[in-house]
């Protein structure tokens, strides 16, 4: 038997099993020896788990060159020809379906090559197997679970502020993508040419929550500003006050609004009630000034004059005035409490619409890449059992 070379072989590729030829009238000698090949395949994981992938198996002798040994198709009309593809190149009629991947293809071609060494040409048979892989397990343990947490995203800031558990769910959300990146790195063949497509979108999605974080970090600061050390300027008003809540259809809550109805009404009756405390007192201290009383203690009993009962009236007056004016100033300081409370909520309202987009055009920017959902081709397990060799379609 001539030596023949398994180019793209894993291992061993010698025989071990020797079994007899069937010699035919007609000159055929037919040897079929019982034996498995491994083939090794450069694997492609840029589309995981979308990916589809293709295995070489080239067989050619290296001891014997085109004139002495020729190989030829059994399917192959024009035998002489190098260079036709055959698409039903490998017999299928045996094939038993795998749980993970679909046989899209199994082509052959035959092959001229000269080497500089010898004018002789060599001859070689490729047999290429194109294989697809099955993405329902990946999706259902990978894909889904990574697509729900992402979406998480978006609730950290329907979360109120006063929660305290935006910042903690945020952080629990990228632990469990980082758990998903380690799962995915044990999953898939480790190399450093491509990043998996599942890869790129838990990249992208660590990457959104990572800014989730900082975003709620910037609300929760800007929720608990305090009059005495943040002033709203004309601008922030106009833009999250006004503009920014009517483009998102936001209304401020209604009790806000009342308590704010009243704080002016009580404002300008208090304004009112003060002018004419004011008056009164001016008019009691003049009077008080033009009696000039020569008295120099002041008496202790409880009958006082009249003109002392003034005094003390004007005493408690003036301390109702510094009350007034306290209560006054604590109802402006809740007023801009509450402003820049309602500019937090519009800044999560803004965030909470933007990175809504953000993650469905990331999932189908990233998940629309993959050749698997434009490739139709029927896996030959769908129609290759009890067909003849030669004769099954393309």
């Amino acid at each position: 038997m001539p030596r023949y070379r398994y180019f793209s072989a894993d291992g061993n590729f010698v025989v071990t099993l020797m079994t007899k030829a069937t010699i035919h009238h007609t000159g055929l000698i037919i040897w079929e020896p019982p034996v498995i090949y491994k083939s090794a395949c450069i694997i492609d994981v840029e589309y995981f788990p979308f990916d589809i992938q293709s295995c070489k198996m080239k067989f050619g002798s290296w001891t014997y060159d085109g004139n002495e040994i020729d190989l030829v198709h059994i399917c192959s009309e024009n035998q002489d020809i190098a260079g036709v593809l055959l698409t039903n190149g490998i017999n299928f009629a045996d094939f038993y379906s795998n749980v993970e991947w679909d046989v899209l293809s199994g082509t052959a071609i035959k092959n001229f090559k000269t080497y500089p060494c010898c004018p002789e040409p060599y001859i070689d048979v490729t047999f290429e197997i194109t294989m697809k892989r099955k993405t329902l397990f990946h999706t259902v343990n990978l894909i889904m679970p990574c697509v729900a947490i992402s979406f998480l995203t978006v609730i950290v800031f329907y979360l109120p502020s006063d929660s305290g558990e935006k910042i903690t769910l945020s952080i629990s959300i990228l632990l469990s993508l980082t758990v998903f990146f380690l799962l995915l790195a044990e999953i898939i063949p480790p190399t450093s040419l491509v990043i998996p497509l599942l890869g790129k979108y838990l990249l992208f999605t660590m990457t959104a929550v990572t800014l989730s974080i900082l975003a709620t970090i910037i609300t929760i600061r800007i929720h608990f500003h305090s009059p005495s050390t943040h002033k709203m300027s004309t601008s922030v008003k106009y833009i999250f006050l006004d503009l920014l809540p009517k483009l998102m259809f936001m209304e401020r809550p209604k009790l806000e609004s009342n308590m704010t109805t009243e704080h002016n009404t009580n404002y300008a009756n208090q304004n009112t009630e003060m002018d004419n405390i004011r008056t009164r007192l001016l008019v009691l201290e003049e009077e008080k000034s033009c009696e000039g009383s020569a008295e120099s203690g002041v008496e202790t009993d409880a009958s006082l004059p009249p003109q002392d009962l003034d005094y003390y009236k004007i005493i408690g007056l003036r301390n109702l005035d510094r009350i007034v004016d306290h209560m006054k100033r604590q109802d402006e300081e809740l007023s801009i409490r509450e402003d820049w409370k309602y500019v937090a909520m519009v800044i999560d309202r803004m965030f909470l619409i933007i990175f809504t987009v953000a993650s469905l055009i990331g999932f189908f920017g990233v998940i629309a890449q993959a050749p698997t959902l434009y490739d139709t081709r029927i896996p030959v397990s769908e129609f290759l059992y009890n067909r003849s060799y030669c004769a099954y379609p393309t």
